[in-house]
């Protein structure tokens, strides 16, 4: 997966929060020497302390990848420290949300090549999913080793262009609270139903991550997996009667769900 050039040349990671740890994990894990690492965090955890990389020291004359994995709220501190490394051959990496490519250009410079990318929480157990689009000055091979850097937390795909963010944003960055939300919502409806508090909860979690990991697994369609499960006038049709209704229904209630998201993630990108 590492490249002999990014562990000649090093990688700088800034910012070594959920993500950030989640990333330098996954990288360690697949091979990348730990001497080839630089990590600037101000408040370094013990995990990371112990994982032998160079730790707020000077970094490399000229690294092949930065990582900008701090909130947006504190890039305009953190960036000047590389400005540096700026209009070269260094390729800029970003999963800090809400910050477009153009402000970091405007920091960095416009020759700067720059990816920017949207992960979701389950990078932080290796199952998120991560969408990537770079400027006009990323090379076919920087992307490639933007994507192969961000494997390390789980899957990939290519945008057309930045436009397509902030969508990304609306379905899987936010989903996964979406998600979580559905569990609540099966949980209380299990309990209002004569169910143990304990065991409905149990129920509804191991059936949203069971049908989720059928799903992923399996060839079929999401929608012939549903219809694998309804039988004619069966319990399940009685539900989905409900869930499917076109007006009141869970299509109707998530378009507006991601629509909502989405418009606030174009709002922020505006600032």
């Amino acid at each position: 997966m590492m490249s002999d050039d990014l562990a000649a040349r090093g990688l700088v990671l800034l910012g070594c929060g959920k993500m950030g740890s989640a990333m330098l994990a996954g990288w360690l894990s697949d091979g990348l020497p730990s001497d080839a690492v630089w990590v600037l965090d101000p408040q370094p955890s013990d995990w990371l302390k112990a994982q032998a990389v160079h730790l707020n020291s000077d970094l490399p004359p000229a690294p092949a990848v930065v990582i900008i994995a701090v909130k947006p709220q504190m890039m305009q501190d953190a960036l000047p420290r590389l400005a540096a490394l700026g209009n070269g051959d260094t390729l800029f990496v970003s999963v800090a949300a809400g910050t477009p490519i153009a402000q970091f250009e405007r920091l960095l410079g416009a020759e700067t090549p720059i990816i920017r990318a949207m992960p979701n929480t389950p990078a932080a157990i290796g199952r998120g999913i991560t969408a990537l689009v770079g400027n006009a000055r990323t090379r076919a091979d920087q992307i490639d080793a933007a994507e192969s850097l961000l494997s390390a937390v789980g899957q990939t795909v290519r945008l057309d262009s930045e436009d397509q963010i902030d969508a990304v944003t609306g379905v899987s960055g936010s989903g996964p609270a979406y998600v979580f939300h559905m569990i609540e919502a099966l949980t209380a409806a299990g309990i209002a139903q004569g169910l143990p508090d304990d065991m409905a909860a149990k129920l509804a979690q191991a059936t949203v991550a069971g049908a989720g990991a059928l799903a992923e697994a399996s060839d079929d369609s999401p929608a012939q997996l549903r219809i694998n499960v309804t039988s004619p006038n069966g319990t399940t049709q009685a539900g989905l009667e409900v869930l499917m209704d076109a007006d009141t229904g869970l299509g109707p209630l998530m378009a507006r769900t991601v629509k909502a998201a989405t418009d606030r993630s174009k709002e922020l990108a505006r600032g």
